[in-house]
């Protein structure tokens, strides 16, 4: 298995390029929906938040490809992704005035204690899920410019936006082939949420069985061009449908049965290079222990444990991935780049919203094993 190789950044016009949908996301705060009459509206989206804090944490240069809708909200998108410092390549559709397409919503409160957060969505007709093959021009995107400089050094997608509908796996492999061929790193976050597989299925007449049996043949299709995965353990058996330990017969924090699963990821997928993820216990909504784990060119790496007072635990994933990315972007050691991951992760869920609030020197503090104490 060749090791992974990171293109150099001299020229390269984007560190990163994610393509994903961009949604928003409702937030009451601690106050359950049915009692809640004031909502805060966060920009996210699970591929769109690597590159939105690759941008605002680590000053890197990062692009999102996606779908916009040429209304209200998917101006308040607009206005968050160029806040954010990230070249945007849209899809544009028009919104009927009734119907859509629309941006979709994500609801999630941020629950309390013993009382756990909520998350639903209302994905209805959403423009992300029109786009297919074709719709982007790759080649204009990822190719080198007149200068001669390359276009990407590299690309993510994730489990959720393949789940949208029939042709946006189809548009993921397209792309992952093209960064491919541009020399780029390719990237993708299983992320499986059965209920999305679940309900693109039923569109189609199938049934719940025939839904996880097509969502691992479609994550399987696309994870043969992949060369580093984020998922656990859950992910890699039930979004690959590979054999595994019960995951529920270890503990939340115990890495053994996510690197046990190697050499079945290895032996399927001889592409993957890289597989990494977070570990959480969560006691209450506000108090988790927190660690995470990296799997690189043969080696297993495993994070410190953190006791996390959460406030916002949505995004913490995400973070954890763009942190990583960063450090292997910026040639840090396995270690680092792990550590690096961790602590960023952990940082984004003492603030409100999806993606990253806090500064680079705050997380190579963290990561270094730095303190909570008043910095003056």
């Amino acid at each position: 298995m060749a090791p992974l190789t990171i293109p150099a950044a001299a020229g390269a016009k984007h560190d990163l390029l994610a393509l994903g949908a961009l949604v928003t996301r409702l937030d009451p705060g601690i106050i359950p929906f049915p009692e809640a009459s004031e909502y805060t509206l966060h920009v996210s989206g699970g591929e769109y938040n690597i590159a939105a804090n690759l941008s605002t944490c680590f000053g890197q240069r990062t692009a999102i490809a996606s779908a916009i809708v040429d209304y209200p909200i998917g101006k308040k998108i607009e206005y968050a992704v160029r806040k954010a410092g990230v070249t945007p390549y849209y899809q544009r559709f028009t919104h009927d005035g009734v119907r859509g397409p629309n941006m979709a919503i994500v609801w999630s409160d941020r629950g309390q204690g013993v009382r756990a957060p909520v998350v639903f969505y209302n994905r209805s007709n959403e423009a992300a899920g029109r786009l297919k093959a074709g719709s982007f021009d790759w080649n204009a995107i990822f190719g080198k410019d007149p200068n001669g400089d390359s276009g990407i050094r590299w690309f993510h997608s994730g489990g959720i936006f393949s789940a949208l509908s029939p042709s946006t796996p189809d548009l993921v492999i397209e792309a992952m082939e093209a960064a491919k061929k541009a020399g780029a790193v390719v990237s993708f976050d299983l992320n499986y949420r059965a209920k999305l597989w679940a309900v693109a299925a039923a569109e189609q007449g199938l049934s719940a069985a025939q839904a996880s049996e097509g969502a691992a043949k479609t994550l399987r299709k696309i994870v043969s061009h992949v060369d580093v995965l984020v998922g656990n353990e859950e992910d890699l058996q039930k979004g690959l449908g590979l054999k595994g330990q019960d995951v529920e017969s270890k503990g939340k924090l115990d890495p053994s049965s996510f690197f046990g699963m190697m050499e079945s990821v290895t032996k399927d997928f001889p592409n993957i290079k890289a597989v990494a993820t977070t570990l959480r216990e969560v006691h209450s909504t506000n108090r988790h222990s927190w660690s995470a784990i990296l799997w690189l060119d043969g080696k297993s790496y495993q994070a410190p444990t953190a006791e996390l007072d959460v406030y916002d635990r949505v995004g913490g994933g995400d973070g954890f991935a763009a942190g990583l990315f960063y450090g292997l972007l910026s040639g840090k050691s396995p270690e680092e780049s792990l550590r690096l991951g961790w602590a960023h992760g952990a940082l984004l869920t003492t603030t409100p919203g999806d993606t990253s609030m806090v500064s680079l020197d705050q997380v190579e503090a963290f990561a270094a094993g730095g303190s909570a104490r008043i910095q003056r």
